[in-house]
């Protein structure tokens, strides 16, 4: 029996679940349709098929992601607003690995598809955490870039399991943080007033 109710909001909030528990990569039309209770053919009524689907589920989890890391860091700043965000990224890559999963590689088609939306909403969170340090405006997009792959590079290996042994995971993503603040204050005493020398 169809399920009441479903609309593309639905389906995709369903979509992003499902990701979660099996594998962004094993996510398929019939297995979504199978949970929400409809035949395959339904679900194109309110999605456009397994791109389309994906896609909304990645711009669900950049959004959720950018809420995530733009809540922790509110009223913080320097070193403290850092740890936040690197603490709710990972969070929320551990939490839904198969929604994060949706996020990467995907390219969005311009400024207005909520991709591109959610993921400057992401981009800005992250940048409210990095306000504390003096970086010049020329090395900001290479501080993000350098914040964004610790953060995504730890949690991806912890989701995937990569890590040889169990222990001590936490305290090592601790001393990741004190890592990139050391380097960034470390760099913004290199550059005064945002010269290089």
């Amino acid at each position: 029996m169809p399920r009441a109710g479903l609309d593309p909001a639905a389906v995709v909030t369903a979509a992003a679940a499902l990701a979660d528990e099996v594998g962004f990569a094993n996510l398929t039309m019939g297995l979504l349709a199978e949970r929400v209770g409809v035949r395959t053919p339904s679900l194109y009524k309110h999605v456009g098929g397994q791109e389309d689907l994906n896609r909304r589920i990645a711009a669900r989890a950049l959004g959720e992601a950018a809420d995530a890391v733009g809540g922790a860091v509110r009223g913080r700043a320097g070193p403290d607003a850092l740890a936040a965000a690197a603490r709710a990224f990972r969070a929320f890559a551990l939490n839904h690995p198969g929604r994060y999963a949706a996020t990467i590689g995907v390219e969005p088609s311009g400024p207005d598809d909520p991709l591109a939306v959610a993921g400057q909403r992401l981009l800005g969170a992250f940048l409210d955490a990095l306000r504390g340090y003096d970086i010049p405006e020329s090395e900001v997009d290479h501080a993000l870039r350098t914040l964004r792959s610790l953060c995504h590079g730890f949690a991806t290996l912890q989701a995937d399991n990569g890590f040889q042994w169990s222990s001590g995971i936490d305290a090592s993503f601790e001393w990741l943080i004190a890592f990139a603040d050391r380097g960034l204050r470390a760099d913004a005493r290199a550059t005064p007033s945002g010269r290089r020398p």
